[in-house]
Formats: structure tokens, C-alpha cells, sequence
């Protein structure tokens, strides 16, 4: 989820079910973080609460990660800090304890 199409892989080809831009982090929270990774702990802080202040955007992603593998889609060329990372640990925290339990 990244309101950013991620490069090198065109929508036909990823064959998305849904593309939930309005659940990545805001324009302006993305232009401030600019992946630095000092500013990664207090990222992860704003994009949490922003999730927080969407959770009905989030309910129903929620729900279909509840029941079946989803892909969250990042255009950071960092794989250890982007948002993605952040977005999957809430499912997961939020996730029913026998399904955290089979893992990903």
C-alpha cells in the first residue's frame, strides 16, 4: 500500500485485487521521513497513529488478512525501513492468535 506506484512492475502485471492508497502514509508524513533512517523511529510512531486515526479504512483489510495471504506493495528502495513494514505489523498485532501462530 503506497500511494506511490512501486518502479519496474506495471499495474496489469501485478494483478492486484485492490490498491488501498488512502491506508498508506500521507503526502506529507512520506515527504518528511524521505527514508532517513534517524527518522525511522518516529515514522513508525506518526504512521501508527495515523492508522489509528483511520481504523475504519482499515477494518476491512483487517478482515481479508484475517482469512488469506495479502501482499502489501512499497515503492521504497529500502526493504528494512518503508511502511509497508509498519502496515503489516498492525494486521499482524491485530491478527486472531491462531493465525499469528501458522505465521506468514
Amino acid at each position: 500500500m503506497d500511494r506511490l506506484w512501486p518502479r519496474g512492475i506495471s499495474k496489469e502485471r501485478a494483478a492486484l485485487d485492490e490498491w488501498r492508497a488512502d491506508l498508506a502514509p500521507s503526502t506529507a508524513l512520506r515527504k518528511w521521513f524521505a527514508h532517513d533512517a534517524r527518522r525511522w523511529p518516529e515514522f513508525r510512531q506518526r504512521y501508527r497513529a495515523d492508522l489509528r486515526a483511520h481504523a475504519a479504512l482499515l477494518q476491512p483489510l483487517r478482515e481479508r488478512a484475517a482469512q488469506q495471504r495479502v501482499t502489501l506493495l512499497y515503492a521504497a528502495r529500502d526493504p528494512r525501513i518503508n511502511h509497508a513494514l509498519v502496515l503489516r505489523n498492525v494486521l499482524r498485532a491485530a491478527a486472531p492468535a491462531a493465525q499469528r501462530a501458522r505465521g506468514p
